[in-house]
């Protein structure tokens, strides 16, 4: 298990590095200067070409990504060019916020996705199966942002049950933070539950087809026994590959959710980096995006190694 951890952490390396040129790469070719940015469109060329120089606009293209690639190995993101501050700071007090909205989101997913499943698959063609399947359905369908404005004008607005929008830190009123993200865990939650619903009964069913699941019938073992057992240890490994996909998407930043219930977390500083032209931090974000694509798919191959005794057995022949 050790040389298998070790030997992808080392595959993780280079992929950050291409990651890193292409992020460079593209977000320097965007039309736009942003020193015309920050000083405005009636500046001189003067003025400007000394705040061009500053940011380090005026070198060549590889020289600015080798400058940058080295200060990023020492953990130095740059400043912001929007207010100066240093990326690297921004990005962990946002950090903690995009972190809770992703928690939150998968708790309402698995609350709803792993029960529905298994019903669906333990059931399979009665009512609770079509209901679940329709569901399901209803959730990847309907847009991110329509269920959002929809929430907030049936349990804000008509109900008055809850905020509309808005964040506050769970030490300061941790009453208030939690209705905060009630409607936003429930917009992203509901969307990741269909697609882990549908993708458990579909494994649950494959798995009660299986020899040792008709074993252990044979045994006498009941339903629920025979299903919570033996049959969802090997049921939850895709399983566990889409809650991981996902986990990693909403910590590199829920964009829209984000935007609609104003939560301060990566999502919504990529969307003001982009529209204010703040390379840095748009770099900042997006890199921070891959590091929690690589660390989470590394945490999926240490639950799969702990799910399908297997793995460990390919490791050590290997």
């Amino acid at each position: 298990m050790s040389r298998f951890l070790v030997r992808r952490l080392l595959l993780t390396l280079p992929v950050l590095f291409f990651v890193s040129v292409i992020v460079f790469s593209l977000i320097s070719l965007i039309p736009g200067d942003p020193a015309r940015v920050l000083l405005g469109e009636e500046v001189s060329t003067d003025a400007l070409e000394v705040l061009r120089k500053q940011l380090g606009l005026d070198r060549p293209l590889h020289i600015r990504y080798l400058y940058w690639l080295g200060r990023i190995v020492k953990g130095d993101f740059g400043k912001s060019v929007r207010d100066g501050r240093p990326v690297l700071d921004t990005l962990l007090q946002k950090l903690p916020t995009t972190i809770e909205l992703a928690i939150t989101s998968l708790i309402v997913a698995w609350a709803i996705a792993i029960p529905a499943g298994v019903l669906a698959a333990w059931k399979r063609r009665s009512a609770w199966d079509y209901g679940a399947t329709t569901v399901a359905l209803a959730g990847i369908s309907i847009p991110n942002f329509w269920l959002g404005i929809m929430l907030i004008y049936l349990l804000a607005v008509n109900l008055r049950l809850l905020p509309p929008s808005g964040y506050v830190e769970p030490w300061i009123d941790l009453s208030r933070n939690l209705r905060l993200m009630v409607m936003p865990s429930i917009v992203l939650g509901s969307a990741l539950a269909a697609l882990v619903m549908r993708i458990l009964r579909s494994s649950l069913i494959e798995v009660l087809g299986t020899d040792y699941v008709r074993t252990a019938h044979a045994k006498g073992l009941n339903d629920r026994t025979v299903v919570l057992k033996h049959a969802m240890k090997n049921a939850m490994i895709p399983v566990v590959t889409i809650m991981g996909l996902q986990l990693s998407g909403l910590l590199g930043g829920a964009i829209i959710t984000e935007t609609i219930f104003a939560i301060p977390g990566l999502g919504r500083l990529a969307v003001e980096s982009i529209l204010t032209r703040d390379y840095p931090m748009v770099q900042g974000v997006v890199l921070f995006a891959a590091l929690a694509v690589v660390i989470t798919n590394l945490a999926v191959d240490m639950i799969y190694a702990s799910l399908d005794p297997r793995i460990r057995l390919e490791e050590r022949t290997a």
